[in-house]
């Protein structure tokens, strides 16, 4: 069986439940720290037969509660998806270390990821500044100095600007679809 040392670019993770059970699908299985599962028997089968880990470039499509670097031994696949379901499958693996994943940094990450869209919506309603504040406060809830009611009133009323600018993207988009296939009716006639 072959050891491997893994280098901070080569790190796989295990995503798993507040009580380190299994967390996204498969046999449910609880792990314990520092001890290696028992080894898969068998030809390894991605969603199937093996321990399925995560690679630094796959973790943010297996998001969970609780976030572990993990280690393996022996046999490895690589699974690289089209449809973000990339992953590692191995035959014996451990889990070591948990990582810093905590609702408050869950919150933060949500807010940095919102910030990354702000500009399509600011874009298409610039004078539109509930998002924008709904991060503000949801970042500031995270840090302890916003209320839940205030984080409820922002995520109510980002949600009402959201909801109004999808709706108007919608309608946009409806009313091109109908000038083209009204276009496209008249146009056949001739």
């Amino acid at each position: 069986m072959t050891s491997y040392t893994l280098t901070a670019h080569e790190a796989t993770y295990k995503v798993l439940g507040p009580n380190r059970e299994s967390y996204h699908g498969g046999t449910t299985v609880v792990w314990t720290p520092g001890e290696w599962m028992p080894e898969v028997k068998g030809k390894l089968k991605p969603c199937h037969r093996g321990y399925h880990l995560c690679r630094r470039a796959d973790l943010v499509n297996w998001l969970g509660p609780t976030i572990w670097i993990a280690e393996y031994e022996g046999d490895r696949i690589d699974v690289d998806s089209p449809r973000d379901q990339s992953k590692v499958v191995v035959r014996r693996a451990r889990i070591v270390e948990p990582l810093n994943w905590n609702e408050r940094v869950m919150r933060l990450f949500a807010c940095d990821c919102a910030e990354q869209v702000l500009s399509i919506i600011e874009r298409d309603a610039p004078d539109e500044r509930r998002p924008r504040q709904a991060i503000e406060v949801a970042r500031r809830f995270a840090n302890g100095e916003a209320t839940q009611e205030e984080l409820s009133a922002a995520r109510a009323a980002a949600w009402a600007a959201a909801w109004a600018a999808a709706r108007d993207a919608a309608w946009d988009a409806a009313r091109d679809w109908q000038t083209e296939r009204l276009l496209y009716y008249l146009e056949k006639g001739k």
